[in-house]
């Protein structure tokens, strides 16, 4: 039965879980943002630089990554959270600057919101500072192992967590990372976060289901833009239909002007457009779409969860476009809860660092102390958090459930609920556990 993170009275905590079930969805560029999906090495998460983070605002700047250890290679100090007597590190970039800084605080906070919600945690979290840096990261994940860390929550950047997770390995510890590159995941190495790949499969899959056959692509020459367009192309392949156009833009506008006057020549021929890209420059080229004479009308716009942003709404050209996001009510009765601990809103991918350590305390709880397992983590029923259903691949990926919503004035609504099961099987909904 998919592992659900029960709550406490009158609160939705995501903790006591009940083995079952699965998801996706991708944000996480790199650092973290406070509206959307982040994480972002030194891009921001508007470019969508893979590490990590998308699926809703931009990603914030990191303007610098000190390291996270003291002159010499020594680590810095740690804090500690909880006083189980399971030890669980948890990595994050808090002497780095600017949204990275910001993003480990809200980060930190959400763990030990997750803790104080959970019923009887046996675990305790020491957070460790890699300065958003691979040698700070190589560290942090050392001196962890050293105290005798069972796990590795973080590190929230793709360089971080490929060298936290060499010692990892090394010491035969799981790491839970907050990074959307994919290609830091590997068995034993999970991230959870929100995948490019999910989103492109999700609002594929349902244009598909609505009558949708010729697609076609304007795509962002950054990361994010490829991992999305490799995945549409395959999930396109997949439901049956063809690809009748794709282009690729670069950062400015000319380039911007160039691919939609290429690409608008095949557009009658295609029954929708997806633009994953944020909500700014998908304004800039659905205006030049029209100028170049496209009929918006009989074309479907669909988006990555890049979308999912409150300025969508506010643009008439966008309204009824398609977009695959995260089931929203979860994400807002934790920000709610957040707000009310902290006197301040999380940034959006604080929601993991939640889901991290409630599903650590839940396997501890279930399992006991060596309950943290590669096979633990990779149940294929799947566990509930915050942001819905997910679960972890063999290769370190994920998969979340999604929602579809429709763009319109005022808010978007949701067209499709997340999917109720992974590949076939039924998700069983697990009460929630009171304290």
């Amino acid at each position: 039965m998919k592992r659900t993170f029960g709550g406490a009275s009158g609160r939705q905590a995501v903790a006591t879980m009940s083995f079952r079930w699965r998801t996706v969805r991708t944000c996480l560029l790199a650092a973290a943002t406070l509206a959307g999906l982040a994480a972002c090495s030194s891009d921001d998460q508007n470019r969508a630089a893979l590490d990590p983070a998308p699926q809703a605002a931009p990603t914030p700047r990191v303007d610098s990554q000190p390291l996270g250890a003291l002159p010499g290679g020594s680590p810095a100090p740690s804090a500690t959270i909880g006083a189980g007597a399971v030890k669980v590190a948890l990595i994050l970039p808090e002497s780095s600057s600017g949204n990275a800084r910001a993003a480990a605080a809200s980060m930190k906070n959400a763990a030990e919101l997750a803790l104080s919600e959970f019923n009887t945690s046996d675990i305790q979290l020491v957070v460790k500072d890699d300065g958003g840096t691979a040698q700070g990261a190589r560290a942090a994940a050392q001196s962890a192992a050293d105290e005798g860390a069972k796990l590795v929550l973080g590190p929230l950047f793709a360089h971080s967590v490929a060298s936290a997770a060499q010692v990892a390995k090394q010491r035969n510890l799981p790491v839970l990372a907050f990074s959307t590159d994919q290609s830091v995941a590997s068995p034993g190495v999970y991230l959870l976060s929100f995948m490019p790949e999910s989103d492109a499969d999700r609002i594929v899959s349902y244009a598909v289901a609505q009558g949708k056959r010729s697609f076609a692509a304007l795509i962002p020459e950054t990361g994010y833009g490829s991992v999305v367009e490799g995945a549409f192309q395959q999930a396109v392949a997949k439901a049956g239909g063809r690809v009748v156009g794709l282009e690729h833009y670069g950062l400015d506008k000319a380039k911007m002007a160039d691919a939609v006057s290429r690409i608008s020549t095949a557009l009658p021929q295609a029954d929708a457009l997806l633009i994953p890209d944020t909500v700014d420059d998908v304004q800039q080229l659905v205006g030049l779409l029209a100028a170049n004479g496209v009929n918006l009308k009989r074309l479907q716009l669909l988006g990555t969860g890049l979308w999912d942003d409150p300025a969508a709404g506010r643009d008439a050209s966008l309204s009824g476009a398609w977009y695959a996001a995260p089931d929203q009510s979860g994400y807002k009765a934790f920000a709610e809860r957040y707000r009310a601990k902290y006197g301040a809103d999380p940034v959006r991918t604080a929601s993991l660092a939640y889901d991290a350590t409630a599903l650590a305390a839940s396997l501890v709880k279930a399992k006991g102390p060596d309950g943290l397992t590669s096979a633990a983590f990779t149940d294929p029923s799947g566990f509930a958090g915050v942001d819905g259903s997910f679960r972890f691949e063999s290769g370190g990926g994920n998969q979340r459930a999604l929602a579809v919503y429709k763009v319109q004035a005022g808010g978007a609504t949701m067209l499709s609920p997340p999917p109720k099961s992974f590949e076939g099987q039924t998700a069983q909904a697990a009460p929630q556990q009171a304290n």
